[in-house]
């Protein structure tokens, strides 16, 4: 008896699960409820024997709406993509249509292993990428020992 019960709402229990899957997503098609996470901007990172890039990606932006900090061992990019609300050539208020970029305030801290030379640290921001470049203090490149023999 309770197995013929169950077996009746399997299709409710797929039903179910069908419509969380559809919801799942549903508002985060909305810009408002979309700010920006721990994860944005984008980044590659790489290290050399002289230090570390850091690579960005904030189309749209210009150096005015971004800040590199560096502080000891960790360099914090910080920063505001600002969307506007009117034409720019009419001043007219715009009525939008579709809305899937974000805008706001993102702040991203990384933490190296060793000192930056803050001296040296050298941004970049071209074509949407912004690269960091960011420099090992001499007490922490890697020496050469010579190897001498016994």
């Amino acid at each position: 008896m309770l197995g013929r019960l169950m077996n009746e709402f399997v299709p409710l229990l797929r039903l179910q699960d069908e419509m969380n899957r559809a919801f799942e997503g549903f508002f985060d098609d909305l810009p408002a409820m979309r700010p920006y996470g721990a994860d944005y901007p984008a980044v590659n990172s790489w290290e050399t024997a002289d230090g570390q890039y850091i690579e960005a990606e904030l189309p749209g932006m210009t150096m005015d709406d971004v800040e590199v900090l560096v502080r000891g061992n960790e360099v914090t990019i910080n920063g505001e993509r600002k969307i506007g609300q009117r034409d720019q050539s009419s001043g007219e208020a715009m009525a939008w249509h579709r809305r899937e970029r974000a805008q706001g305030k993102f702040s991203r801290t990384f933490t190296l292993p060793w000192e930056i030379d803050a001296d040296r640290v050298e941004a970049k921001l071209r074509d949407g990428v912004l690269t960091v470049y960011l420099p090992k203090t001499e007490a922490h490149k890697p020496k050469k020992v010579k190897v001498l023999t016994a």
